[in-house]
């Protein structure tokens, strides 16, 4: 287990807990400014002492560690990451994060001349965020946008219109050239954004047009919406595709 360098600031520690949610396992992202010695860590990912040994022999001395978002997956590892590093820990809401001081959205982190934008993106989760590189055209994205395939909205606590609004945000960034590359919480780097942000985006709205034709023929429940759109997915799939189609009938509400 080792780190992968994806750019001069960027390299990251492939977790060992692959799964339908996770695809190849959890990307634990290390950040660090070209010549300095110490190092942003993001998502630290599971309680796995193996994978954080790895992680910290890559990063050397942590300065900090931050969350993209609450869910385990990337989260589980903050107790045992804060004993054997001491740095401190942020995220966007430390209610969701206990023990985590809170980020703002726009917020400038600085560590050694490692500069980082702070980007609320809401709609995975409620405390979902990006991480923009602003030395260079990287952002990271948690489980907002995904190194392949899409993303699930799963209500109560992910909100399709937030989403969406998110998603339009970061097509803007990659719009005016401040994103070009996306280092995701799960799956490979994605070199074209723009591609990527307009196919989440199409996704998005072609599953709305689906969830409202399915009403439209007499589905009642979220369950039956599933079996209608989601007919030709694997049903070891359908609990999660109902919480994206509660999200969905929510926002058509």
């Amino acid at each position: 287990m080792s780190a992968t360098r994806v750019t001069d600031r960027a390299s990251f520690v492939l977790a060992d807990n692959p799964g339908i949610m996770t695809l190849d396992g959890t990307n634990t992202w290390i950040l660090r400014e070209p010549g300095a010695t110490r190092a942003v860590v993001v998502d630290p990912g599971p309680a796995d002492d193996e994978h954080l040994n790895a992680v910290i022999d890559a990063a050397g001395e942590v300065a900090l560690v931050l969350f993209t978002h609450h869910h385990a997956d990337h989260t589980e590892a903050m107790t045992r990451i804060v004993e054997l590093t001491g740095a401190p820990t942020r995220a966007l809401d430390e209610a969701f994060c206990t023990g985590a001081q809170p980020l703002r959205d726009s917020e400038l982190i600085e560590v050694d001349g490692l500069e980082l934008e702070v980007i609320a993106t809401p709609g995975h989760t409620r405390d979902s965020l990006c991480l923009r590189l602003t030395g260079e055209d990287s952002l990271l994205t948690g489980d907002t946008v995904l190194g392949r395939g899409t993303t699930v909205v799963a209500h109560p606590d992910g909100a399709l219109g937030p989403y969406l609004d998110s998603l339009a945000h970061l097509r803007e960034l990659a719009t005016e050239g401040l994103v070009g590359r996306i280092l995701p919480g799960h799956g490979p780097v994605v070199d074209d954004p723009e591609a990527v942000l307009d196919f989440y985006i199409a996704h998005r709205e072609d599953r709305l047009d689906q969830v409202r034709a399915a009403v439209e023929a007499g589905a009642t429940t979220p369950r039956e919406v599933v079996e209608r759109v989601y007919a030709d997915v694997d049903p070891v799939l359908w609990d999660a595709a109902e919480l994206s189609v509660r999200a969905q009938l929510d926002y058509l509400a």
